[in-house]
């Protein structure tokens, strides 16, 4: 049976779309069988696509200390419609954060605590001016989200 792994991402810049794709292209490692990914934006994303989701890969942008607008959009038009069913979803988190990611991870991490989803492991906080490690770094995310779901361990 295939398991279906949503990635919700804002990528408003080059540099973020390069993240997007890169945790895609994890996501979708050849050596990872039984995994269907799906990749939207937040404004694309519906509460139809949550609910037929087995685990969800976020990404936002710090933007003035907070999660971007376009993630807490998706949130606000979700959160009612998926909270009951999807409790104890397995997620992960990256933030693209020009200073520290702080308000965004707790943004992020407040509203994850409501919905009841079950983060897998520390956000991955990309700060500071850009590196090209921030792509491998959301690569490697996404392929160990989808080789735990393959696996059964989320």
């Amino acid at each position: 049976m295939s398991k279906s792994l949503l990635i919700v991402a804002h990528a408003p810049s080059p540099n973020t779309l390069r993240m997007r794709e890169a945790a895609e292209r994890g996501a979708r490692d050849p050596d990872i069988d039984g995994v269907a990914v799906t990749t939207l934006s937040p404004f694309d994303t519906e509460p139809a696509h949550v609910l037929a989701a087995d685990a969800i890969l976020l990404g936002t942008t710090e933007n003035l200390g907070a999660m971007s607008g376009a993630l807490k959009d998706f949130f606000d038009r979700v959160y009612y419609p998926v909270l009951e069913e999807k409790q104890g979803l397995p997620c992960a988190l990256y933030i693209r954060a020009g200073h520290d990611g702080t308000g965004a991870r707790r943004g992020v991490e407040s509203i994850l605590t409501g919905l009841r989803w079950r983060m897998i492991g520390a956000p991955l906080l990309c700060k500071g001016p850009w590196r090209d490690e921030f792509e491998e770094a959301c690569a490697e995310l996404g392929a160990t989200l989808a080789a735990g779901l393959e696996a059964g361990v989320f």
